[in-house]
C-alpha cells in the first residue's frame, strides 16, 4: 500500500521548470529519501505535497485516494506534516506554547487549557523517545532539541506522513545518532517518513527506498539495499563524483593571523575565554565544536562584526584588534559567514549586486564620481556565475529566488574571487548538495595551494577532517584541544566537542 503517490507533477516558476512530470511512490510505514543537487526540485515537490505550492499539472494520491491540497492546513488535515530546514519556532515561548500555536485548546469560556496540552505533549514525547520538557523555553534548547519540538508539533496534529527537509544539517554526530533512533521509532509506530537530504551516508543508514532527482526530473528510484554512495552521487550529478578530496602537500609559510588571549563577554557571561592560536600561509586551521561554544563570537571578532573585551588580533604583523569589517575587507580578508541569509547577502538584491557587496565602493565597480559601473558589475556577475555554476545562471534575478546551495555558491564566489590573503569561512557546505560540496572543497584547497591562510569553522567533522591541516576543538568558549591531520579521529573529536575525552 502506498501512503503517497505523486503522478506527473509539473511545476514552473516563470521560465524555470522546477519539476518536470515527476512520479514518486512512497510506501506506507517506510523511510523514503529524496536526494538531488540544490535546485534539483526535491524540496519543491515536497512543498507541493505540503500545500505551499500548487502544481501546474499532475495528481496527488494519499492512501489510494486522489486529493487536492491547496495549503498547509489542508495537508495537516490529510495527515501530512513538514519540518523545514530553518525551524519555525518563537524562542521566548515555551515548548508547549510553540506546539499548540494556531490550534490552542480552550474551554467553553475561551480560556486556554495549557496544562492539558502539556500532558498530551509529555505522552507523545515519551511514546516516541523525544525527551522534551513541554514547559522549557525554546531559547534554552540546543538545535537538536529544537528539531524535536518541530517533530512534536507535527505529531501533536496527528500526522501520519512526516516530511523532513535537511534534518541533520545542524546536528552533532551524537544528535544524528539519537535522531535516527527517533526516526526508527516513528516508523515502528506506523508513521511514513520522507527525508529530503544530500548526506549520502545517512541516507544509506536510515532509509528504505531512495528517489534521485536531477534538473527537476526523477532520474532514479531504488531500494536502499541496492545503493551505494558512489552510485547515488553519480546519479545526482550525472557524472562521476569524488567523494573524498585530494589534499596535496603545501609548505606552510609565514603567520598571517595571530590571536592572543581573546576574551569576549555577552550579558555578563564569558563566551570566549582567552583563546589563542595562529594561522599560517598555505594552512587550513579547522575549528570543530558544537554550535554555541564561542565559534560565532570568535568569527565576529576576527571579521570586525563585534569588539573583543580583551586580547589582541594580529594580521600580517599588524595589530588589527577591533578594526571595522570594511577595514579588514579592504585589507584582503574574505569572510563566508555561517548564516548566509542573515550576513552573506541582501535577499532583495540581484545576484549581480550581491556579487559586489562589500566591494561596491571600490574600483572597478564604482567610478571616481561615486556612481556604480553597471557594465563592469554585469560582466563580473556573468563571469562568477559561470565559474561557480550558480543556477539558474541569471545575474539580474533576486538572490532570494535561488536555492540555499546556490545562494551559498554565490557568496563563496564573491569572497574567493577577491584574491584574499586570509579566508575565514564558516559552515561552507551547510545545506549544499554533493556536487557543490566537491566544488567548494576544491576551491578551498585551490586557495590553500595559492598560500592563502584559511580558518575553517564547521560542525561537519568529516569536512574538518578532510580539509584541515590542524584542528582546534572548542568547548564552552575555550580551546579543548589541538589535533593534527594525522591524529584526527572523528569519534574522539566528537567526544571533545561535548566536553568529554575518549578512553
Amino acid at each position: 500500500m502506498y501512503a503517497v503517490r505523486l503522478k506527473s507533477i509539473t511545476k514552473r516558476f516563470g521560465t524555470v521548470l522546477a519539476n518536470d512530470a515527476v512520479d514518486i511512490d512512497i510506501k506506507d510505514g517506510s523511510i523514503h529519501a529524496i536526494i538531488g543537487e540544490n535546485g534539483a526540485g526535491k524540496t519543491t515537490i515536497m512543498e507541493i505535497l505540503y500545500g505551499f505550492y500548487q502544481a501546474n499539472s499532475g495528481e496527488i494520491e494519499l492512501h489510494g485516494k486522489k486529493v487536492h491540497i491547496s495549503n498547509p492546513h489542508d495537508a495537516i488535515h490529510h495527515g501530512i506534516g513538514m519540518v523545514h530546514q530553518h525551524f519555525m519556532l518563537i524562542p521566548p515561548m515555551s515548548v508547549a506554547e510553540n506546539i499548540i500555536l494556531g490550534i490552542e485548546p480552550t474551554n467553553t469560556a475561551g480560556v486556554l487549557k495549557l496544562g492539558e496540552a502539556e500532558k498530551k505533549i509529555e505522552r507523545l514525547s515519551e511514546e516516541y523517545g523525544l525527551q522534551i520538557d513541554p514547559q522549557a523555553k525554546v531559547e534554552s534548547l540546543s538545535v537538536g532539541l529544537e528539531q524535536r519540538v518541530e517533530i512534536l508539533k507535527a505529531l501533536y496534529r496527528d500526522v501520519d506522513i512526516l516530511i523532513l527537509d535537511e534534518p541533520t544539517a545542524v546536528l552533532t554526530p551524537l544528535e544524528v545518532k539519537e535522531f535516527f533512533q527517533i526516526l526508527r521509532t516513528l516508523k515502528e509506530q506506523g508513521k511514513t517518513i520522507i527525508l529530503i537530504t544530500h548526506k549520502l551516508e545517512e541516507v544509506l543508514e536510515v532509509s528504505d527506498q531512495i528517489t534521485v532527482m536531477r534538473n527537476g526530473k526523477k532520474v532514479g528510484d531504488l531500494p536502499t539495499s541496492e545503493a551505494s554512495a558512489e552510485i547515488l552521487a553519480n546519479m545526482m550529478v550525472g557524472r562521476e563524483v569524488l567523494l573524498r578530496v585530494t589534499k596535496p602537500a603545501v609548505e606552510r609559510g609565514d603567520v598571517i593571523l595571530k590571536v592572543e588571549n581573546l576574551y569576549i563577554e555577552t550579558d555578563g557571561k564569558p563566551r570566549l575565554k582567552n583563546v589563542s592560536f595562529d594561522v599560517h600561509e598555505g594552512e587550513i586551521l579547522g575549528i570543530a565544536g558544537v554550535e554555541g561554544n564561542g565559534q560565532t563570537e570568535l568569527i565576529e571578532a576576527l571579521t570586525g562584526l563585534r569588539s573583543s573585551d580583551s586580547g589582541s588580533v594580529w594580521y600580517l604583523g599588524e595589530d588589527v584588534t577591533n578594526r571595522s569589517a570594511r577595514q579588514l575587507r579592504e585589507n584582503q580578508t574574505a569572510h563566508v559567514p555561517a548564516n548566509r541569509k542573515a550576513h552573506g547577502y541582501v535577499s532583495s538584491y540581484s545576484n549581480a549586486d550581491n556579487l559586489i557587496l562589500g566591494f561596491h565602493h571600490m574600483e572597478p565597480f564604482c567610478k571616481k564620481n561615486g556612481f556604480l559601473n553597471q557594465g563592469v558589475i554585469d560582466e563580473n556577475a556573468k563571469s562568477l556565475i559561470g565559474k561557480f555554476d550558480v543556477r539558474p545562471p541569471i545575474s539580474d534575478i533576486s538572490t532570494s529566488s535561488l536555492s540555499g546551495g546556490n545562494q551559498q555558491k554565490l557568496v563563496v564566489a564573491r569572497e574567493f574571487h577577491r584574491d584574499p590573503k586570509l579566508l575565514i569561512i564558516a559552515q561552507p557546505t551547510r545545506g549544499v548538495d554533493i556536487g557543490a560540496i566537491e566544488f567548494i572543497h576544491n576551491q578551498i584547497l585551490d586557495l590553500r595551494a595559492r598560500k592563502v591562510a584559511i580558518l575553517l569553522v564547521s560542525a561537519e567533522l568529516e569536512e574538518i577532517r578532510s580539509l584541515s591541516d590542524r584542528t582546534l576543538v572548542m568547548w564552552e568558549g575555550e580551546v579543548a584541544g589541538e589535533i593534527t591531520a594525522d591524529e584526527f579521529n572523528i569519534q574522539e573529536v566528537g567526544l571533545m566537542m561535548t566536553g568529554q575525552t575518549g578512553s
